[in-house]
């Protein structure tokens, strides 16, 4: 076909492919790369999981669900929340083609076109692309060098244009966890502002040094996200639920009917099994990763450690950008992410080392080995 300029709306204008996708793309075309780039489990999804997938698929349940989920799965997720939390009351779930897919659902009920959304730098690379896709105005604060939130920081950037606060605990890409005290100071600066607050905790699973502590057990009007695809596995089946004040999901639950519809069936009728199925082994596996990658880097690079989640944030050697340094390491066939993909600033990169022992232990030793080098 010819080249032609096609009439593109404005929304999507400066909207580029994810630094991610293009190195899960370049991964594609090198010849056994040492991959520690994608945020993907490398265990596969237990069997008990699978196999209630496939019996419902044979069932037949290959149909459109209801729009907030079937009820027995989110009935289980309602009953795990009000144990894990002490509720009282039966929160209202509903079920969506993954965290993702809760996000956007979120940020389109309730941004207005102007409204401001702060935002912790280093950050989830969504969020700011879906912020302004609805018209709002993302706030980065800056959390370096250390990744804990800066409260002083946060209730400063708050104006009466501001309708969210983000916080993702566990957090891609830092791996850092907040603390209970940290939580309490977040809830009471949205309480004295009366802020909505979404709670991302797709790695929940993924705490190694403390047990986790929830923003929703601490603020009734937090916006709480969790998935599946980290804890179990199941990437590829999108699937994850939200729940929060009820207005809001009633609407979140309208916006998924005239977009994403319902998250699959056959997963649906497999996430009371995952809901069930002890990953604890899988969590112990992981920390030892991270004990591997804190041990390799931390005086090479001074790594800051990460507590949970898969992901350790590097600083790349003095005198270098990120992207710099991860350009060495691509050719040196490590593949790993530039931080600017994450955060206003180039100074740090990404490892996610979701990947097994063997090809982690080689891909260390090549970044120490580069940095050295340099």
């Amino acid at each position: 076909m010819s080249e032609r300029n096609y009439p593109l709306a404005d929304r999507v204008a400066n909207l580029d492919a994810s630094g991610i996708r293009k190195v899960f793309d370049l991964a594609a075309t090198m010849k056994d790369p040492i991959n520690l780039s994608i945020g993907q489990p490398d265990f596969d999804v237990p069997d008990p999981i699978k196999e209630a997938a496939i019996e419902a698929i044979r069932r037949g349940q290959n149909k459109y669900t209801q729009t907030q989920g079937i009820a027995e799965l989110r009935e289980a997720i309602a009953a795990d929340l009000r144990r894990e939390f002490g509720w009282s009351e039966v929160p209202p779930i509903l079920v969506t083609s993954g965290v993702s897919g809760a996000l956007m659902l979120a940020f389109f009920v309730l941004v207005n076109p102007g409204d401001e959304v702060i935002i912790l730098d280093p950050y989830f690379v969504m969020y700011l692309h879906q912020v302004r896709l609805a018209g709002g105005v993302p706030i980065l604060i800056d959390t370096y060098p250390d990744f804990r939130p800066p409260l002083d920081k946060i209730e400063a950037a708050i104006t009466p244009r501001t309708k969210l606060l983000v916080v993702n605990s566990p957090g891609n890409p830092s791996g850092a966890i907040y603390t209970r005290e940290e939580l309490e100071a977040i809830a009471d600066i949205a309480r004295r502002h009366n802020l909505l607050v979404i709670s991302d905790e797709i790695y929940n699973l993924f705490c190694y040094d403390a047990p986790f502590v929830s923003l929703a057990e601490l603020y009734e009007n937090t916006i709480l996200m969790r998935g599946f695809s980290k804890s179990y596995a199941m990437t590829g089946w999108r699937m994850a639920y939200v729940t929060g004040p009820k207005p809001i999901i009633d609407k979140m639950t309208t916006l998924q009917q005239y977009s994403f519809v319902c998250a699959p069936s056959m997963a649906q009728a497999a996430g009371p099994v995952a809901l069930r199925t002890d990953m604890s082994e899988q969590v112990a596996a992981y920390k030892r990763k991270r004990d591997m990658v804190y041990e390799a880097l931390c005086d090479t690079f001074g790594l800051v450690k990460p507590a949970g989640a898969f992901y350790a944030f590097v600083p790349a050697p003095k005198g270098m950008t990120a992207t710099e340094f991860v350009t060495k390491a691509i050719q040196n066939n490590v593949l790993v992410i530039p931080g600017n993909v994450f955060s206003e600033r180039d100074t740090h990169f990404r490892i996610s080392y979701a990947t097994a022992d063997e090809k982690l232990a080689q891909g260390l030793e090549i970044l120490n080995k580069l940095a050295k080098s340099l």
